[in-house]
């Protein structure tokens, strides 16, 4: 059966409403275009009515599998009373954060330079002019856990703005003058770079390492991809090193876990956005589309390193959900499913409280959340089983399976985990024993209880399908498109898996199709029913050529590689910072977006710089290019200071620095990319964990000229007797070419 999935939610009670936003093509929009509240999209018309009213604006920021941003709109945005005040006070801008990533991070670094946090949904409140002076996150409806309600904060900033507009307004040109100047100052000249920086985060992320649950914080508990890369790259550096030997311990041991616990869905595949508790076990259930592909990479580099199966298996679950679940049927990639779905109806008559009940008690409790928003939805809802439900369809394979997996008949998420009590008699599926421990238990082989897990799994996935699925949000973002690109082309090297190739050549012929602009060599953010109008920012180029380098790797087609050295270009062009070094997120060509930011932090995406840096690092080896070395160099250097008080801040710049430091290595195998001897080298090549190295094909034809024209050693590399040969270059002074596939691997050994 194909899964449904359920439309952007519209309250019933409000369809009589609507307002601008109906006009919008993001999911997150759309899904206030019938709020009672006169909501504006980010653009000039409701600049223009705040400046001609004199009145302040109230700018909302989240996006559509938001679960909070959800809470926040039935409790608020939905309401009459709410909206009057918002319409009477204020102009009312809703912006998606994911298609305007440029707004959401200006106003995000005020409201964590005034607060000391933030997170979606953020409340901020601007002049006319567009500059902040007060901000938030969620605001209940009333007051509550020590917050005042939101109709009471309405009201005091309405009150402030008609008493002492003017002292606002100067306070907060002040606010951004003084963020302005901050993100513009010059890189200290004693914030030297140097090797020992890779030490020195080593031991920051060894301190906060959790060594009984893996992951390296107590709860709530985030993958944060970055890191594992890191810590991969650092082992490859000196394996034998008691450092490097505790570095691959902390990454393998964290995938392992992850692997176990809830967070990660072992029925259909993929991972939800992170943990509430220390375990794992109880996820936050969006599944995002950059975790999976970054978590998808950093379970292959696991494989590549240990040739452990279980590291395969977890790959090839995340792709496989992807491939199903989260691409369009013209070949790109989504960006979202929500935490939140509808209760299946059989699940809303066995309750063992009544609603009412059930909201007295939360209200009573010391929980610092708000109520659930509505009695039909729970988040968890598609993916979590009462021990009933497991038993009638597995009937005697339950025991196995309820053994394994930690199904428990009250339910079994641990205790202050579930403060909305929407988990209560339910159970997350979390391996509670391996396959090892489970078999013996049953006195079975492991074969057996893999074959018994297995149909239990497909038999519970297939009646999972046949409940609402969670709402999708159907934006193809052009990053996260590049980022998973990279996850599918490096499966297909170390999987010797064509399909996957294929999935990714797919996504990027559509990228190139429907969000490049060729006559101006302008990529473009996003697509829904057609391409947006908003140009892409540095992390939209910076992702993407990753992906086309990845691409040209896996299939040897060069059109990929100068399409990547094309945006490259643009992207310097549009985004680089000649004086300072560094990518600004933005072109600056909006004037309605008050600064220019430098992502300096490598959090669930890595920065835009930290990629960027890596990406000119490969093709200054694949071009023989100075200068895009030296700007990988000043791209580095942009960051000393970050790198040199809080290293672990950017472990994605940190791969980039140690590849900086490395010596750079070319593999190329001369042979014709279908021939078996050929695929025998490059199946060497693949099998290992190589993370400083460019891989070519030199075929004597149109892609071995194209490289020829900058590198002048790849002119002449060419079959050996008529067999297929590998030369393994440094600086692209090779060793002597071998066409024995363990010839090969002695010189890939080799350090």
């Amino acid at each position: 059966m194909t899964p449904i999935h359920v439309a952007a939610e519209v309250s019933p009670a409000h369809v009589e409403h609507t307002n601008r936003l109906a006009q919008e093509k993001s999911p997150y929009l759309l899904q206030h275009a019938h709020n009672p509240v006169d909501w504006y999209p980010w653009g000039e018309e409701a600049f223009a009515k705040a400046r001609r009213e004199n009145k302040p604006i109230f700018l909302s920021i989240g996006y559509s599998t938001c679960h909070w941003c959800h809470v926040m709109a039935h409790e608020s945005f939905e309401r009459e009373e709410v909206a009057a005040i918002m319409n009477r006070e204020f102009v009312n801008i809703k912006v998606d954060r994911e298609e305007r990533p440029d707004v959401d991070r200006v106003y995000m670094t005020f409201v964590q330079a005034t607060t000391g946090s933030g997170g979606w949904p953020m409340s901020v409140w601007l002049t006319p002019n567009l500059q902040p002076f007060v901000g938030g996150t969620y605001f209940p409806p009333e007051d509550r856990y020590g917050q005042p309600g939101f109709k009471k904060v309405l009201e005091r900033i309405a009150a402030a703005w008609k008493q002492d507009h003017e002292k606002i307004v100067d306070q907060s040109s002040k606010i951004i003058s003084a963020l302005r100047e901050s993100q513009t100052a010059q890189p200290a000249a004693a914030d030297k770079i140097d090797i020992k920086i890779l030490e020195t985060a080593y031991e920051q992320f060894s301190r906060s390492y959790d060594t009984q649950e893996g992951g390296f914080s107590n709860a709530p508990k985030f993958p944060r991809p970055v890191t594992l890369n890191f810590l991969s790259r650092f082992y490859a550096r000196d394996p034998s090193s008691a450092s490097g030997k505790r570095a691959l311990e902390m990454n393998i041991f964290t995938l392992r876990k992850m692997a176990a616990g809830g967070m990660n869905d072992h029925l259909g595949g993929g991972f939800h956005r992170y943990s509430v508790d220390r375990y794992w076990h109880v996820p936050h259930f969006e599944k995002m589309l950059y975790d999976q592909a970054q978590l998808a990479v950093a379970y292959l580099d696991a494989f590549q390193i240990t040739r452990d199966p279980q590291f395969e298996s977890v790959t090839r679950d995340i792709l496989d959900y992807v491939a199903r679940d989260m691409t369009s049927k013209e070949g790109g990639f989504f960006s979202a499913e929500d935490a939140d779905s509808p209760v299946p109806v059989a699940a809303v008559y066995d309750r063992r409280t009544s609603e009412s009940e059930k909201r007295a008690s939360i209200e009573s409790s010391d929980a610092h959340r708000a109520p659930l928003q509505k009695p039909e939805t729970a988040e968890g809802a598609f993916y979590i089983w009462t021990k009933k439900e497991i038993d009638s369809v597995l009937g005697d394979a339950t025991e196995i399976f309820d053994f394994h997996y930690g199904v428990q008949p009250h339910g079994n998420a641990p205790e202050g985990s579930d403060p909305q009590d929407e988990f209560r008699g339910k159970n997350i599926l979390i391996e509670r024993h391996p396959v090892a421990e489970t078999a013996k238990h049953f006195k079975k082989s492991e074969d057996e209880v893999r074959q018994s897990l297995a149909r239990s799994r497909e038999k519970l996935l297939s009646i999972r399908a046949k409940r609402p699925r969670p709402h999708l949000d159907d934006k193809i973002i052009a990053s996260w498109n590049g980022l998973m690109i990279s996850a599918y082309t490096r499966a297909a090297q170390a999987l010797g898996e064509p399909r996957y190739l294929a999935v990714a050549t797919r996504a990027t012929k559509f990228l190139r199709a429907n969000l490049y602009d060729q006559s101006r060599n302008l990529l473009f953010r996003n697509y829904r029913e057609g391409r947006s109008h908003i140009e892409g920012f540095a992390d939209d180029y910076a992702f993407l050529i990753q992906g086309l380098i990845d691409l040209y790797e896996a299939s040897f087609d060069v059109e990929w590689l100068k399409f990547a050295i094309e945006l490259q270009e643009t992207q310097d062009r549009l985004f680089f910072d000649e004086k300072n070094g560094g990518y600004f997120s933005t072109s600056g060509k909006d004037s309605s977006v008050p600064l220019r930011l430098k992502d300096d932090n490598d959090s669930a995406e890595p920065a835009a710089n930290s990629v960027a840096a890596l990406n000119l690092l490969r093709l200054a080896q694949f071009r023989d290019d100075k200068q895009l070395q030296d700007r990988a160099k000043k791209t580095i250097e942009a960051f000393g200071a970050t790198l040199s008080h809080f290293a672990s801040a950017m472990p994605q710049m940190l791969v980039a620095l140690n590849s900086s430091f490395s010596k750079p290595r070319q593999i190329v195998v001369a042979g014709k990319r279908d021939a078996p001897d050929t695929k025998a080298l490059l199946a060497e090549v693949h099998r290992r964990f190589l993370p400083n190295k460019i891989l070519l094909l030199a075929d004597g034809g149109d892609g071995q000229r194209y490289l020829g024209e900058k590198l002048e050693a790849i002119r002449a590399m060419s079959m050996v007797d008529g067999k297929p040969a590998a030369y393994v270059c440094e600086n692209f002074t090779c060793k002597a070419p071998v066409t024995d596939p363990k010839q090969l691997a002695q010189l890939l050994s080799a350090r």
